[in-house]
């Protein structure tokens, strides 16, 4: 029995009632990391590797899903804290912790900097000096970290991936951090950036739900993640999606 098929573990009518108080469940999607949602070109429907979660989790449920979309990861991280939605696929981040509890994660992503091709940098220890500029994702998960870790630089922080990435190309900045799979491909686009080695951290992309819901919605939620990393459901949503640079996080040691 594969884990589309395989029943949800016996609950309650109460506990779905916790997660779909309304009767569906709401699912926050980011369309900011493309690495887990885009949107279709054709139809406008969202589709990837946390739609696929959401969807499973809604059917173990017994419940109908409403997808709640937005561009950046503040925006959808606000909608399950302020309980506009049910569950929702973040980066697990201290600054994100209020209001919120998180599984396991089930997907690790590398966080890395673009840089100008002809940059004397080369190496990710050299990024953080006085006169270097770092533009980011206003409120992403490596706005969060950087604000925590950097200590010369200057973050400058646009309205999502898009504009940080041609601040490095206009020269409004000397590097961009962001997705490694983002950043290489637009490397790949036109010449004129490169992508520095290695990884300057690791994102922890897990599921939420807002701390109301109560600790056995928190442990069913995270039961749910294990399984669908152990059955192979998250690996095979990376390799159906054709995800390159994400990997299934490891099992919990809870």
């Amino acid at each position: 029995m594969d884990a589309m098929t395989q029943p949800l573990p016996p609950t309650t009518p109460a506990l779905v009632a916790a997660f779909a108080p309304g009767g569906t469940l709401r699912a926050s999607i980011n369309l900011g990391n493309p690495i887990l949602a885009n949107k279709d070109a054709t139809t406008g429907e969202p589709f990837g590797v946390s739609i696929d979660l959401a969807r499973e989790f809604a059917r173990r449920l017994g419940v109908g899903i409403e997808l709640v979309v937005f561009e950046k990861a503040a925006a959808s991280v606000d909608a399950v804290r302020n309980e506009k939605a049910d569950i929702g696929f973040f980066a697990v981040d201290p600054a994100r912790s209020e209001g919120l509890r998180f599984t396991a994660p089930y997907v690790l992503i590398e966080g890395s900097y673009l840089v100008p091709e002809a940059s004397a940098l080369t190496d990710n220890a050299q990024v953080d000096a006085k006169g270097h500029r770092i533009s980011v994702g206003s409120g992403s998960a490596y706005d969060l970290f950087l604000t925590r870790e950097i200590k010369h630089a200057e973050i400058v922080r646009l309205q999502g991936a898009g504009p940080a990435l041609a601040a490095v190309r206009a020269g409004e900045v000397e590097v961009a951090a962001g997705i490694r799979q983002l950043l290489e491909g637009e490397a790949q686009r036109a010449p004129g950036v490169r992508v520095l080695p290695g990884r300057f951290m690791v994102i922890q992309q897990a599921m939420g739900t807002p701390l109301s819901r109560g600790a056995e919605a928190q442990a069913l939620l995270a039961g749910f993640v294990e399984e669908m990393k152990s059955s192979g459901f998250v690996g095979d949503a990376l390799k159906r999606h054709r995800i390159e640079g994400a990997i299934v996080a490891p099992a919990s040691a809870s």
